[in-house]
């Protein structure tokens, strides 16, 4: 996630736009009027191109951190130079008794040699003393070195109980350490050919009694592999998809399995409940409303639709998890409604964008609703809220995947997708789980394609059956039923384009032929 990039001029976020955006929530028809103007304007020198950056600023590329790709050859120098000073600290401190020990070579050293090459040089000469000093007499060099190393960095209650049990053995000092509760550490000594005594094997045993009451089982999140016997082993009569892709790299076959089996393992830790109840002012139709701008926002940037569907599953996450924790006075208010899904927009772009939108046009579609220091406070709360945890398992991928395993026309699949998306509004479906609101897009779907049932090649790629996923269909249906509403009417204008198929526009089917 690239961290947030401010544009080298500010776009007048607080100027009036005529309509463009109006303070509060606004929807797609208000906008078609002076869409041309605001796109045009997304044109201008100081926006952003998704297909070439601007010159003269860097590129940040790394996750929550201010680290550039603009390296030079003076900054080279300047940090071969720290890390060579960090060496020689070490080496010196780590092999000083060593180097003491060690005659002065007498070959003259140039004058104008620089300080690295007399540094690799005087650490060659000390590797070459120890090796010669481990042949001579290795088990008392290396366990006076690991005793002087460990005798530095304990205190006096540690030492007495060293000398105890050296008290006992000679050579319990050398083979294990006690550590400050008088039980064997971990630490051992690089001396494999030393015998343990006695005080050392209890020490293994102690350790290994606690190892085995630490538990192991990660039966959860198994792979495929394991709970099979046999590596992605498909039952008679279903296609192996990831075999025959084996060799296309880019398609990961040998771990696509197991990565949605993962997913879908993952997604109880994102369970989205009924919020609405422990909040006042909120309301199911304003949730639909922000879910409609945030759609419209996605096809104006031209954004993925995988950052479309996190920023919305962000946004319920947030206000799931908020109002268990925070006080009721302390609740979001609908006036920070849009706030909360223009900084999820945000925080989804720089996590699935390639190159993501400017801060500054987050606060220009919000029409100066809201100032920076406002978004930016919104989208570190957010962060904190979610434990930073991006990887969250989104339907949209589930989709595309048991799509694709299937083998499904395009038309089909983008069909599939308007079924999906236009479920993102419905507020009721919440606590479904995404795997399966994938799975039964795609089967209403096929239904309203008349391409078949669920078949054996789905209930494998997806671990559903028809009965799991045909519950939820029925709900999906219900929703495709309702009254058109010009107010949150983004998704089906969207998909009624031409570039989608208008997919939005074929023939709607009743509950009888999902339950056939």
């Amino acid at each position: 996630m690239a961290p947030t990039r401010l544009a080298s001029k500010p776009i007048g976020v607080n100027e009036n736009l005529n309509g463009i955006m109006t303070h509060g929530i606004t929807t797609r028809s208000k906008q078609l009027a002076t869409l041309k103007s605001y796109k045009d304007s997304l044109k201008a020198p100081n926006k952003r191109k998704a297909d070439s950056p601007l010159k003269d600023m860097t590129a940040k590329r790394a996750a929550f951190g201010d680290i550039t790709n603009a390296f030079n050859k003076s900054t080279a120098n300047n940090d071969k130079d720290k890390v060579m000073g960090m060496k020689k600290v070490t080496v010196e401190s780590k092999l000083l008794p060593i180097l003491k020990s060690v005659k002065p070579q007498t070959a003259a050293v140039n004058g104008k040699a620089s300080k690295t090459k007399q540094l690799q040089k005087a650490a060659s000469n000390a590797i070459e003393s120890v090796q010669k000093h481990f042949a001579k007499d290795p088990p008392k060099l290396v366990a006076t070195r690991a005793q002087n190393g460990i005798l530095k960095n304990i205190d006096k209650k540690e030492k007495s109980l060293i000398k105890e049990n050296q008290n006992q053995s000679q050579s319990s000092a050398k083979s294990a350490r006690s550590d400050a509760s008088g039980e064997p550490s971990l630490y051992m000594t690089a001396l494999e050919n030393m015998s343990p005594n006695d005080a050392t094997k209890e020490g293994y045993k102690v350790i290994s009694e606690k190892l085995d009451k630490v538990n192991l089982d990660d039966t959860a999140n198994r792979s495929l592999d394991e709970e099979t016997g046999t590596p992605h082993e498909v039952p008679d009569g279903v296609p192996d998809f990831d075999k025959e892709n084996w060799n296309d790299a880019f398609q990961v076959s040998n771990y696509a399995m197991d990565i949605f089996n993962y997913l879908k393992n993952r997604e109880r830790l994102f369970l989205i409940d009924d919020y609405l109840v422990r909040m006042k002012g909120i309301t199911s139709w304003m949730r639909a409303l922000l879910v409609d701008w945030m759609v419209e926002v996605q096809e104006s940037f031209e954004l993925n639709h995988e950052t479309l569907y996190l920023a919305v599953k962000l946004v319920d996450l947030y206000l799931t998890r908020s109002s268990k924790t925070q006080p009721e006075k302390e609740h979001l208010t609908k006036e920070e409604l849009q706030l909360l899904g223009a900084s999820a927009l945000f925080i989804a772009s720089k996590f699935d964008e390639r190159i993501p939108p400017l801060v500054d046009d987050f606060l220009y579609i919000c029409d100066g609703a809201y100032t920076l220091s406002q978004l930016l406070k919104m989208e570190m709360t957010i962060l904190r809220v979610v434990d930073f945890d991006l990887g969250i398992p989104l339907s949209y991928r589930f989709l595309r995947r048991y799509a694709r395993c299937a083998r499904v026309s395009m038309p089909t699949l983008t069909l599939a997708r308007f079924v999906l998306e236009q479920c993102l509004l419905e507020y009721g479906l919440l606590n479904h789980s995404d795997s399966k609101m994938a799975a039964a897009a795609l089967y209403i779907a096929l239904r309203m394609k008349s391409l078949g049932s669920w078949t054996p090649t789905l209930q494998y790629y997806t671990g559903y059956t028809l009965k799991d996923i045909l519950p939820i269909a029925l709900e999906q249906n219900a929703t495709l039923h309702k009254k058109p509403k010009s107010a949150i009417s983004t998704v089906r204008n969207k998909y009624s384009h031409t570039i989608f198929f208008e997919v939005a526009k074929v023939p709607l089917i009743d509950d009888s032929v999902l339950g056939s």
